[in-house]
């Protein structure tokens, strides 16, 4: 059920996302609030500007959690596997967040907003739980902030764009750094992060501001190619980057080894669940990978794979391609049937075919556009 709301809805339904329509094209629950799934454009002109000019999602259904107080710093440090004492303000960092057996609950970017400052964003896993958990008896105050809006600005052409409509140095800002600034002149708050292996921004902003930025970079924007994208766009670009997304690709069964998060792990820190973590490390049951599909069309998920009559693996994140060309989908394999190349069996509902073991991410491999 959905209890949050973004102040970009109305937009949403007026660009096709209608609520409760059950169809394909429709705002849907996701993390307590209402998003736009799908949109009355095509999700492949969607993803083709977001690869060539830029494309604004709302993700404001993520929720910002802000941590502030003189025990904030030991807080975030317990919560999350990044050694967060080298983070300093203006800088954030990803990392998976932990249960005691060193399993993954969910996953979180905690920027550092100085004077004792951090604002925990994290999807819909156990963040909250496990925050309030590390904060007990603390000195510290943990407040969900649903007044603070977050929309992201992602493609080739988005840092220029942008760069020309606030006063901050936007080329100047490093990989997951941050700045308060203005932008169209509403009071925001940049970052240079995404979920799309392309460089991009996401946006906080309280409603009024975010609608008004929103509806800037749309009107100032269309010129150069840049038009509002769903999450069913979000998918495929995230798949193609080989980027997360709890509880599909990662679940409480996994440690960070097995979903290729172990650069995630620091040595430092006291930080939930360590030492069953750092136990579990070659112990892995499963790895995290990527399949190309022979079929003209995405699977549903949830297909298993099969190598030499016996069961190896399972479809998590299936999309289709048509840049590439390629159905593609993110899996979890067993070590033995992981190397790339490998040829395996699909088996599922109404769907018999055969996949091939690819080396991820499917886009941009070496990353050099997220980094530029």
């Amino acid at each position: 059920m959905s209890n949050r709301v973004s102040a970009l809805r109305d937009h949403h339904i007026a660009l096709g996302a209608l609520p409760d329509s059950g169809e394909a094209v429709g705002l849907d629950n996701w993390n307590g609030m209402e998003v736009a799934w799908s949109y009355a454009t095509d999700p492949c002109d969607e993803h083709d500007a977001v690869r060539e000019a830029a494309g604004l999602f709302d993700v404001s259904g993520l929720r910002k959690v802000k941590v502030t107080g003189p025990d904030a710093l030991a807080v975030v440090d317990n919560m999350i596997t990044r050694d967060m004492t080298k983070i300093y303000p203006g800088k954030s960092a990803y990392g998976p967040v932990l249960l005691e057996n060193g399993h993954i609950c969910d996953d979180a970017i905690i920027a550092n907003n100085g004077d004792d400052g951090f604002m925990v964003v994290h999807g819909s896993g156990e963040s909250m739980e496990r925050l309030q958990e590390s904060a007990a008896g603390k000195n510290v105050s943990i407040v969900l902030d649903d007044n603070l809006f977050d929309i992201s600005l992602q493609g080739p052409k988005s840092v220029d764009f942008l760069n020309e409509h606030t006063p901050m140095d936007l080329p100047g800002l490093e990989y997951f750094h941050h700045q308060e600034t203005t932008l169209f002149g509403n009071a925001c708050t940049i970052s240079r992060t995404g979920y799309s292996g392309e460089r991009g921004y996401e946006i906080f902003a309280n409603a009024k501001e975010v609608v008004d930025i929103w509806e800037k970079i749309l009107e100032n924007g269309k010129s150069i190619g840049i038009i509002p994208c769903s999450f069913g766009c979000l998918d495929k670009v995230r798949v193609e980057a080989a980027l997360l997304f709890y509880p599909y690709d990662m679940t409480t069964e996994n440690t960070p080894w097995e979903v290729g998060l172990g650069w995630a792990i620091s040595k430092n820190g006291d930080y939930r669940g360590k030492d069953a973590c750092a136990a579990a490390k070659g112990q892995e049951k499963i790895n995290f990978g990527g399949v190309v599909v022979d079929s003209v069309e995405a699977l549903s998920g949830g297909e298993t794979l099969w190598h030499d009559g016996t069961e190896v693996g399972i479809i998590n994140g299936p999309v289709w391609s048509h840049r590439m060309n390629k159905s593609l989908a993110l899996v979890h394999l067993k070590p033995e049937a992981a190397s790339v190349g490998t040829k395996l069996e699909v088996k599922g509902d109404g769907v018999e075919t055969t996949a091939t073991v690819s080396s991820i991410p499917f886009h941009d491999p070496e990353k050099k556009q997220t980094h530029a």
